[in-house]
């Protein structure tokens, strides 16, 4: 057996080809052989391990897996140079090719670290109010043109400080080729320090039709989920240059505002008579306001003497004000608007579309739906009740009917009037008021 061998081994040294085409295919077989161990035992006994041990899937960001591959490269750099008769140069080139390989599954492997950093930071329950995604990704890029330089360097056999060297005149090239990155970065700093938005505030950018949720702030994009479901990705230098509209306060505030006007028919504005006051006490939130009012009006009118049996001299409670004064109290006694924020009724300068009587007051939620359900039900009801104080909603109507007289022209001269067209009547003006 053992002279077999020798022979089989002088034949071989016979045939120098040979020889080095059986030792590479050795080590390609050698380094295969190391990467199946590695992966299939190692790998997966480890991540094995790490389901039971840690609640974070680290295998998602194929961490372990990437360092595994360091280690055909390492059999295969260390012996390529154990391979008889293959030329010099040919193992420079597969050790620096190794080499290169190796860094760049560093370089990988590091940035798949920083994805699991960002990943185990964002279930802390402040972490929306300091993202460091952007962070991350600018040492992403510090790795990455790091492990770039190390590449070049190590596929050339030279020195990485040789390259570094040049990168002084190279300064301005790179400035304007991350450009944006530099832009970018400086825009995060200035969104974090000065808590400009986080993730799930509602912002609004109407010049890039941006109206929604922040669902993420990466480096250079922040995206926004807009409320059709579309998503928006913004620069972030942009929420630095442009001017945007962020609604957190109100979400944390727990009120919404609703600002609405009702316009009123001017001409349907009138003092109350002695009768509508008396209609008017039967509501139970004007009984205090009205009693008060008469009594503040006659005080006031019996200070007049004999001027203040003229009508036109004397103060009297309008219709309007009436109204003011019952949406405050309906306001002050409904159970979804907060009592603790701004609750005014106010009447605006008359346009041309009415007398506008605003509403500005908060909802108890910020919730759309119940919110838009509470606004309804105010005016709901306020419109049904304006006919009891006498006022009218203006209403523009552009199918009104022209009162104009329309008169069938005769074929003569004596025809009758009967075929003519009845007048349209027009409708009655109202009364000046009695008092």
């Amino acid at each position: 057996m053992s002279d077999d061998l020798a022979g089989w081994l002088d034949w071989l040294r016979a045939h120098p080809e040979l020889q080095t085409l059986l030792a590479s295919a050795t080590l390609i077989f050698a380094a295969w052989l190391s990467n199946w161990i590695v992966k299939r035992i190692l790998v997966r006994g480890l991540y094995h391990l790490l389901q039971h041990t840690r609640e974070n899937k680290l295998q998602d960001f194929g961490v372990i897996k990437r360092l595994s591959n360091i280690v055909p490269a390492l059999v295969l750099s260390i012996g390529v140079t154990t391979v008889p008769g293959l030329p010099e140069g040919a193992v420079t080139v597969v050790r620096n090719v190794c080499g290169g390989f190796i860094v760049l599954t560093i370089a990988l492997a590091l940035g798949a670290v920083l994805d699991i950093i960002n990943l185990i930071y964002q279930r802390r329950p402040d972490a929306r109010l300091h993202p460091i995604k952007g962070y991350l990704q600018v040492v992403k890029i510090v790795v990455y043109a790091i492990a770039t330089i190390l590449i070049i360097a190590t596929l050339i056999d030279r020195s990485p400080l040789i390259l570094l060297s040049g990168l002084g005149a190279m300064a301005a090239v790179l400035m304007l080729i991350f450009q944006d990155t530099l832009l970018s970065l400086v825009a995060s700093v200035q969104i974090t320090s000065n808590d400009l938005i986080r993730v799930g505030d509602w912002v609004e950018m109407p010049q890039l039709n941006a109206d929604g949720d922040v669902i993420d702030i990466a480096l250079h994009t922040v995206k926004v989920q807009n409320w059709d479901k579309t998503i928006t990705s913004i620069p972030t230098k942009r929420f630095i240059s442009d001017s945007f509209k962020n609604w957190r306060g109100m979400q944390e505030s727990g009120g919404r505002r609703i600002k609405r006007s009702l316009y009123l028919d001017q001409q349907s504005v009138h003092f109350l008579s002695r009768d509508e006051c008396e209609r008017l006490h039967r509501f139970n939130l004007l009984d205090e306001y009205l009693t008060e009012k008469t009594k503040e009006i006659e005080e006031w009118n019996a200070k007049l003497a004999e001027r203040g049996k003229e009508p036109v001299n004397t103060r009297r409670i309008t219709n309007i004000g009436s109204f003011r004064a019952y949406v405050e109290r309906y306001l002050r006694s409904h159970g979804g608007i907060h009592q603790n924020m701004t609750l005014i009724v106010r009447q605006l300068s008359p346009t041309a579309d009415g007398l506008p009587l605003e509403v500005y007051c908060f909802t108890n939620t910020v919730a759309w739906t119940q919110y838009e359900a509470i606004q309804s039900d105010i005016f709901d009801h306020l419109l049904a009740i304006l006919p009891e104080f006498g006022l009218r909603v203006f209403q523009a109507h552009s199918d009104a009917p022209v009162d104009v007289n329309l008169r069938q022209v005769a074929p003569d001269a004596e025809a009758s009037d009967e075929n003519a067209l009845p007048a349209r009547a027009a409708p009655p003006m109202p009364a000046p008021d009695a008092d």
